[in-house]
């Protein structure tokens, strides 16, 4: 992803949000978009991707509190303060504006610019470095915050990634562990501020920001996949095949008169960590054909009039009456 500034894009009106928008909200709006925008689902459109980028990257500000924080403020500076957001190889859309000390967050003095950004990256309290020299203890550099967008495939199977600095400087090397849950934090160490003193580097705080999947969700260790099947397959039972994350699709026994809803499971199918392997859920979901020929609905109604005459609902009407 290109570097851009803060101050130029407007990551409320990408998610089609309220600056008053709450977490559960501007989830609900990223995930709705992500489906819709996601390459997977928009195979050749480069449209489509270059959404899809355009929306993870404003996910992954307004859904940190820090993030967002800063970018509120830089945006009610006006156009003074400039804040420019970097990007990682292997489509990791990392925000480290100004976090190693670049021009849009470096204090020159006091008075000055310390006064005026002091606490707007969120990494410390002012005056910490002069407490420690104060006391003779050298102090450790301020904590960096910012967050890393992952695809669903990787944060299930855990990779090894490279971040690079904006500006230059040498790569950050990050381990990211199979399993990582959206929203999970991962401590690096040392890879914060420099001490001002001689003292310990303060940590990098990356927050994961899980993309959606067009097929595939989680729960705890287990997968979880709506599987359609025909009426006559739930009927009359039918053995279908289930696709993995990552792997040949599976064969499936859908027993005769599974309904609508039923749960399937696959064992050790879902995700595998040090905790554990969980299991691939799937649910049944009956597919009605929305067309049938004049044969197909005659035969239809002949195997209506052949059933008991009983109405589904009648129970649910009784209990509803208590």
């Amino acid at each position: 992803m290109a570097s851009q500034d803060w101050f130029d894009k407007d990551f409320y009106a990408v998610l089609g949000v309220t600056k008053d928008v709450t977490d559960a909200e501007l989830k609900k709006a990223y995930r709705k978009l992500a489906r819709q925008h996601h390459p997977d689902s928009n195979p050749g459109n480069a449209a489509a991707e270059a959404r899809f980028k355009e929306i993870s990257e404003a996910h992954s500000v307004l859904s940190d509190p820090a993030q967002r924080a800063e970018y509120d403020q830089m945006r009610a500076m006006g156009s003074g303060a400039r804040f420019t957001a970097g990007g990682a190889p292997g489509g990791f859309d990392d925000v480290f504006g100004g976090m190693f000390g670049g021009p849009g967050g470096r204090r020159t003095a006091p008075g000055g610019f310390e006064d005026i950004f002091g606490g707007l990256f969120g990494n410390g309290a002012p005056g910490a470095a002069g407490a420690g020299r104060r006391y003779g203890a050298p102090t450790k550099g301020r904590d960096h915050t910012a967050s890393v967008g992952l695809e669903f495939a990787t944060a299930v199977h855990g990779d090894t990634v490279t971040l690079e600095r904006p500006g230059g400087g040498t790569p950050i090397q990050v381990k990211i562990p199979a399993g990582v849950a959206d929203g999970q934090k991962i401590r690096l160490r040392g890879k914060g501020e420099p001490s001002r003193d001689g003292g310990e580097a303060g940590d990098l705080v990356l927050t994961v920001q899980v993309r959606p999947h067009p097929v595939f969700s989680r729960d705890g260790l287990n997968l979880r996949v709506d599987v359609p099947v025909t009426f006559v397959e739930a009927a009359l039972g039918a053995t279908i095949e289930v696709p993995t994350l990552g792997g040949d699709p599976v064969k499936l026994r859908v027993a005769a008169g599974t309904p609508s809803g039923r749960v399937l499971r696959v064992k050790g199918r879902g995700l595998t960590t040090p905790k554990g392997t969980g299991d691939l859920l799937a649910t049944v979901q009956v597919a009605v054909p929305s067309h049938l020929s004049a044969e197909a609905a005659k035969r239809l109604e002949q195997f209506a009039a052949a059933l008991p005459p009983e109405n589904p609902r009648d129970e649910l009407i009784a209990r509803a009456r208590g």
